[in-house]
């Protein structure tokens, strides 16, 4: 299972009704967040998430909207004493924006441990599998396709007939090696896991198209409500709702939410009728909106 929430939704400017976007991601043994920009802890908190557990913050580009609030984030980690070490990874050029992280945080308790990424570039987070997706913006700027494998079912037959004691099935289920016993001794084939796949801000792109495809979610930079506002999208380096739809569709994902959202977007309602002539299970992304990913009953 994987629990995602949207603690905000929206793009430039934070509205009294409509937080920065941002996503946070949880499964068992691990939790993390994408951006963070003003006012996001509060968000967090209202959301029920814990910011002592967050295990990593991916950004994905440093303009300010994306990452003004992670220096009170950090503060505030550091006066629940945390000492685990936190990972802050983001594209090419985190080394100038944690420099000046460091100096508005001031000294904290633990390691902030920050990566440099590159487009394509993959690395773990607990049980999660993360890879950077280089996305088109006006700045270098990444999304992130975040997948949970599934091993395959435990055989009871072949655990028999390994003579391994009862004792050892579930450790050896849950993919530990015991006693010399091994995981593919009584597993079957890998299962489909769960992919869920976050881009903002970004045009629709081929790189974005491929990561997405067959995804459980794919949230997508939805800034301007439809077309009309195409050639600003374009300048700008964003997408229209129903150009998200459109690349929802074609990548034949299970779920689409819109976020992003332009200030000027007061009612979320002709962007999502946009999105959903091209794509009729899309949803217009709302703060605090949450749901669980679940493994197919397979």
């Amino acid at each position: 299972m994987i629990q995602v929430t949207l603690p905000g939704t929206g793009g430039t400017q934070p509205l009294p009704s409509r937080a920065l976007a941002c996503m946070a991601v949880h499964t068992n043994g691990a939790s993390l967040l994408i951006d963070c920009g003003e006012g996001t802890q509060t968000r967090l908190r209202q959301c029920g998430i814990s910011l002592y557990k967050l295990d990593a913050v991916l950004l994905t580009h440093y303009h300010g909207d994306h990452i003004f609030g992670l220096p009170g984030l950090l503060q505030t980690m550091g006066s629940q004493n945390r000492t685990a070490p936190l990972l802050v990874a983001g594209p090419v050029g985190i080394g100038s924006v944690s420099a000046a992280m460091e100096v508005l945080a001031g000294p904290l308790p633990f390691e902030v441990q920050w990566r440099e990424l590159h487009p394509d570039e993959t690395f773990a987070v607990g049980p999660l599998c993360v890879q950077s997706i280089p996305l088109q913006h006006r700045v270098r700027c990444l999304g992130y396709k975040i997948e949970l494998p599934r091993a395959g079912k435990f055989d009871a037959a072949k655990a028999k007939a390994e003579n391994i004691p009862l004792a050892y099935w579930s450790l050896l289920q849950s993919g530990q090696s015991v006693a010399g016993f091994t995981p593919d001794q009584v597993l079957g084939s890998a299962r489909r896991g769960l992919k869920l796949v976050y881009a903002t801000d970004t045009s629709p792109c081929e790189a974005l198209l491929n990561a997405a495809q067959d995804a459980d979610l794919l949230c997508m930079d939805a800034t301007y409500a439809d077309d009309a506002d195409l050639p600003k999208a374009l300048l700008y380096g964003h997408s229209t709702c129903r150009q998200a739809g459109a690349l929802a569709a074609e990548a034949n994902v299970r779920r689409l939410w819109l976020t992003h959202y332009s200030a000027a977007v007061t009612d979320t309602a002709p962007g999502l009728a946009a999105a959903q002539e091209k794509f009729a299970a899309a949803r217009a992304g709302a703060d605090g909106m949450q749901e669980e990913l679940e493994f197919d009953k397979v």
